[in-house]
């Protein structure tokens, strides 16, 4: 569990390419929610002080026999007391009162933690949705310019009377749709920079783009051995601490069932015979009716529920470790298949029509079609390794270890 810092950071945003790591390392130290919260941390720790000091002496004035009738008229006969009074806490209160609140700062420390990996993991999943859409906008302006060039030599086979003019309509239609997916994924990647962004704080990118590859992949560990680690996520490693807060909270339940005891200290004049004397005094309750048995009862309720609360937390995590597992598998089988065999396939297909269709052997609707198989392969590719990449980080979250961070 690392210490919260609310440290104001120096770290500025690059105006030129951002990597991975300056994206992390501007998340964690500028993000305004994890900011905050290291105020919650600081805040606990003060609680936790203030719980463990003893309670203020208190001083006092009692003035008696005065203004009354006869020998009690005026303050001749007056008895005035100055005392001090101290109340004592028995059954040790305070040291409990101070466990609980440490425990209390404790507990603030994983929440804090927990909100630090969920910084980077959307830090991280924002980087990797910016470069998705970087390579999804390179390859849709690869294609509006294949879609140009061919609507330009279909044009001049019209003219010539080499083709019928429907392959110029054909042609034209491609060439809109290009567009659109051109303007569309721009769109998508400005919205993707913003998000990126955000997770610092920031109001508008200033980064030119994001570097990195999509293309690096490694084979996911065996499940069982994720499974092992799941018990060092923080928000399932809060709750050793979170049955220790509650045993403490007990512990000092049942120090309330001892009553306090004040004691008190003193001198007093007595005005009529021109003497003082010392008074002295103490106070304690008496438990006949109220000795804290509703707040025991509530405090071992309290830490039952945590009991079960802990083992709750636990399946649950280990049915979404399990959930996200399957998705990172999936998408890393897919990924290999589609590098290893099917864009290499559709590439050659194009290859080859392309090279018929030079030849005429093939027209311009079959030329097209292969092209748009071709841009259809890589942009599943983009989306595949894309969701490899955002399963993975999902995954590393769940077992709060991020292996790239």
């Amino acid at each position: 569990m690392k210490k919260a810092d609310s440290s104001s950071p120096s770290l500025e945003e690059t105006s030129g390419p951002l990597t991975f790591r300056q994206a992390i390392s501007l998340a964690l130290l500028k993000n305004p929610a994890l900011s905050a919260f290291a105020w919650e941390v600081r805040a606990k720790e003060a609680a936790a002080l203030q719980a463990g000091l003893y309670p203020n002496p208190s001083v006092g004035v009692e003035v008696e026999n005065v203004a009354g009738q006869g020998i009690y008229s005026g303050t001749n006969a007056a008895e005035t007391t100055l005392f001090l009074s101290q109340l004592f806490l028995l059954g040790g209160k305070i040291q409990k009162r101070r466990q609980v609140a440490l425990l209390d700062h404790d507990l603030a420390g994983w929440d804090y933690e927990s909100l630090r990996l969920n910084v980077l993991s959307q830090a991280s999943k924002s980087f990797i949705k910016v470069l998705a859409a970087q390579e999804r906008l390179v390859q849709a302006e690869q294609f509006l310019s294949i879609a140009e060039r061919s609507y330009g030599a279909v044009t001049d086979r019209v003219e010539s009377g080499k083709v019928s003019p429907i392959e110029e309509t054909r042609a034209s239609v491609a060439l809109y749709s290009a567009r659109v997916e051109q303007t569309t994924a721009s769109q998508e990647l400005e919205a993707s920079r913003k998000k990126l962004a955000a997770t610092w704080g920031g109001a508008a990118p200033a980064f030119s783009k994001a570097v990195g590859s999509l293309g690096v992949m490694d084979q996911p560990l065996p499940f069982e051995k994720l499974a092992n680690l799941i018990d060092q996520n923080p928000d399932l490693a809060r709750w050793t601490t979170e049955l220790e807060q509650r045993k403490a909270a007990l512990e000092l339940a049942r120090a309330k069932r001892i009553p306090d005891l004040t004691l008190n200290a003193g001198v007093r004049n007595l005005q009529e015979m021109n003497n003082n004397a010392f008074v002295f005094g103490l106070t304690i309750p008496i438990p006949v009716f109220d000795r804290n048995q509703g707040g025991i009862q509530e405090a071992a309720h309290e830490l039952n529920r945590a009991k079960d609360d802990k083992v709750s937390a636990r399946i649950q995590a280990l049915a979404v470790l399990a959930e996200s597992y399957q998705a990172l598998a999936a998408s890393y089988s897919a990924a290999k298949t589609l590098e290893e065999k099917i864009l290499p396939a559709a590439q050659k297909a194009l290859d080859a029509i392309d090279y018929g269709y030079k030849q005429g052997k093939f027209g311009f609707l079959e030329l097209l079609d292969t092209q748009r198989t071709l841009f259809q392969v890589r942009r599943q590719r983009i989306d595949t390794l894309s969701m490899y990449h955002l399963a993975r980080i999902e995954v590393e979250r769940l077992v709060g270890y991020f292996s790239k961070e």
